[in-house]
């Protein structure tokens, strides 16, 4: 590995001197040369490939009496919870139900074997769904699949043909947005994350949710409207939704309003149970067993109009490589699910990453969600990220590890082997219902704007921006807008902050000063520069050389410009001050010096009490002249001595030297 680092001519100048013909097995030590500098030895190997599938590492040491008990009841908990929501989210796509579900297993058994989170429930998302759905439903319109009913003699919609084709372009850009993940992963392009700063990720989040509440009002009244693409769309959608209420189906709508309401009261009392129960009600699932039953005991759909799931075929879909025809019509949303999908998923895994005292690979996430995506893509899987709601349960619950994201995936194909089709009878409309209420952690978003006025006007300008371009140009271009315009108002920020004067000298303070304004993008490098200077000690000699420099300044300018007068001990306050802390912080910073770890100048030792009184530019005024050396103790610390050997050492150097610079050292003092 030392080979390794020298220069290709140093190289070259050593495979030259061992190719000498009197040095013997001279062609062993050239194998030996270029195996240590260009080579994949044993040991390098292995750390490449514990770092790519981090489950090797981990997975063997994983303590089974500490973690499996909590492991195993959030797995549960977690596969329970992304039942509903998985069949949920796939209206949100515009595909069947049932691709929900398989959205939910593939996925979350990838990111088990390549994820570096430990706490992150991977799986379907709101945000991402209703991208998708935008995606599928420009492609493939209902328009498309209109047929002639010669019964009845009106157009009606292949429904089947026009699933069938929303499956193949939601894996298409599933797939896509993958290898988008991979591609940046592998040329280490984690560190983008740090350019989606939080109010622009809560402020597009928001504007996405509004999209997401609006996409389900057709299942909420049983309305058909048009489907509508580009700027502006929403509002079209809002209009045309009104103009089609009187045509709502009542039965849709009280079905809707009554699980709504009944959602919104049982997690109230899950919230109210949340310290008295160890597992929450899984109230998603209670419902849609509740909806399910009365759909199928009263026959909704045939007395009353009610739309419900329908078909849920038993089993899993083959693997099928998406159609590449239209990789090209996609590429474009594939790059904006990757980029929104692993910004989620790395923003929430850090928040645990540092809760728990763990690191986040931000480079292998990128390649973790990207293989999720990408393997997903084949089995018809549609794009996912990760939920708050569900990581909040993996969490509460006792999950520890990522061994809770597989069992939960073991839930998933539970149900869909056996039992996804007792669910065929359910209302749409429950679904839509159970979306409204796992949306209201994102209403409450709105909040932000009155925190980030009181705190940063301008990240709430970024939030408030961010939100009406993702409301008025869709989650996808949205999302380029609200970038472009973050860049411009940061740029306009930080050039006017750099533009005003500053000034870093406060007495008693030691600053650690970055050339660089600091906001959202150099945040967490700049934490990481700061723990580094924290880390290092400083050295006692330099430190201590400093001081006496400093202590030599004062003294000169006292006596070259003040021989004669009464100086008042208050002049010297401020230096003392300063200089006392500097003092204060060497012998803290030295172990052998100090014992205390917190900076409290009354709390030192005797020798270090004798060091800091006699050193004090206090004592240099007229008032207070220099006090004679202290006396030390019988056995000082090596420390101690060597910072009285450094003073006595050059006390006359450092003396001749401030006489001749005694002008120069009186405009540094001042």
């Amino acid at each position: 590995r030392g080979i390794a680092n020298l220069s290709d001519k140093i190289v070259e100048q050593l495979i030259s001197l061992y190719s000498h013909p009197r040095l013997c097995g001279i062609q062993h030590l050239k194998t030996h040369l270029f195996r240590q500098a260009f080579g994949c030895s044993g040991p390098r190997m292995k750390s490449c490939l514990l770092g790519t599938v981090p489950i090797m590492s981990w997975l063997p040491r994983y303590p089974i009496k500490e973690n499996a008990l909590g492991d195993l009841i959030s797995g549960i908990s977690v596969g329970i919870m992304q039942l509903p929501q998985g069949m949920a989210y796939a209206l949100l796509a515009s595909v069947p139900p049932v691709f929900g579900l398989y959205s939910s297993f593939y996925p979350v058994l990838i990111y088990f074997i390549f994820g570096t989170s430990k706490h992150i429930s991977l799986g379907t998302y709101a945000v991402m769904s209703v991208m998708i759905g935008g995606v599928t439903e420009r492609l493939a319109p209902d328009s498309d699949f209109m047929t002639w009913d010669n019964v009845t003699n009106t157009s009606i919609i292949d429904t089947v043909a026009r699933d069938e084709e929303r499956v193949r372009v939601a894996a298409a850009v599933t797939f896509i947005s993958g290898l988008f993940q991979i591609l940046l992963g592998l040329v280490q392009f984690g560190f983008v994350v740090t350019y989606l700063s939080e109010p622009l990720v809560r402020g597009y989040t928001t504007g996405a949710a509004i999209h997401v509440i609006v996409s389900q009002l057709k299942y909420t009244f049983g309305i058909s409207p048009e489907r509508h693409s580009g700027p502006l769309s929403l509002i079209y959608t809002v209009l045309e939704i009104c103009y089609l209420l009187p045509e709502t189906n009542i039965g849709t709508l009280v079905a809707s309003i009554i699980t709504t309401l009944g959602l919104i009261a049982a997690k109230e009392f899950n919230a109210f149970l949340g310290k008295r129960i160890p597992i929450p009600i899984p109230v998603e699932l209670v419902a849609i067993i509740i909806a399910t039953v009365i759909s199928w005991q009263f026959d909704l759909q045939q007395k009353y109009g009610v739309d419900v799931v329908g078909v849920i075929p038993s089993g899993l879909q083959p693997p099928v490589f998406p159609d590449a025809s239209i990789f090209g019509q996609v590429i474009g949303d594939g790059f904006a699910l990757a980029v929104v999908g692993y910004g989620i998923a790395i923003s929430l895994g850090r928040i645990f990453a540092l809760k728990y005292g763990y690191k986040v690979d931000s480079n292998q996430e990128l390649i973790a969600l990207g293989l999720s995506n990408s393997i997903g893509g084949i089995f018809q899987c549609f794009s996912v990220s990760c939920s708050m709601s569900r990581t909040m349960v993996q969490e509460s619950t006792g999950g520890k590890t990522q061994v809770a994201g597989a069992l939960s995936a073991v839930v998933i194909l539970f149900i869909t082997l056996w039992i996804g089709s007792l669910f065929e009878d359910l209302p749409k409309s429950v679904l839509a219902a159970i979306i409204y209420v796992n949306l209201h952690s994102m209403m409450k978003q709105f909040l932000d704007i009155p925190a980030l006025w009181k705190s940063n006007r301008v990240d709430m300008l970024v939030w408030v921006a961010t939100f009406i371009l993702t409301l008025l140009l869709n989650p996808d271009i949205g999302l380029a807008a609200a970038h472009f315009m973050l860049g411009y108002i940061y740029v306009f920020t930080i050039n006017y902050v750099f533009s005003q004067p500053r000034d870093l000298q406060v007495p008693g303070i030691l600053i650690f000063r970055s050339s660089a304004t600091l906001y959202f993008a150099n945040a967490e490098m700049y934490q990481d520069a700061l723990n580094s200077k924290v880390r290092t000690h400083i050295s006692l000699t330099e430190a201590s050389n400093q001081s006496l420099t400093l202590k030599k300044a004062v003294f000169t300018k006292v006596q070259q410009n003040q021989p004669n007068t009464n100086t008042s001990c208050h002049c010297f306050r401020a230096i003392n001050s300063s200089f006392k802390n500097m003092i204060s912080d060497i012998l803290i910073a030295n172990p052998t010096c100090h014992q205390f770890t917190h900076h409290n100048c009354d709390r030192h030792c005797s020798q270090c009490h004798s060091l800091l009184s006699f050193f004090s530019p206090l004592n240099f005024c007229s008032k207070h002249p220099i006090p004679p050396a202290p006396t030390l103790s019988s056995s000082p610390s090596s420390s101690v001595m060597l910072l009285w050997g450094q003073w006595e050492d050059r006390q006359r150097e450092v003396g001749n030297r401030m006489t001749k610079d005694g002008e120069r050292a009186c405009t540094d003092t001042e």
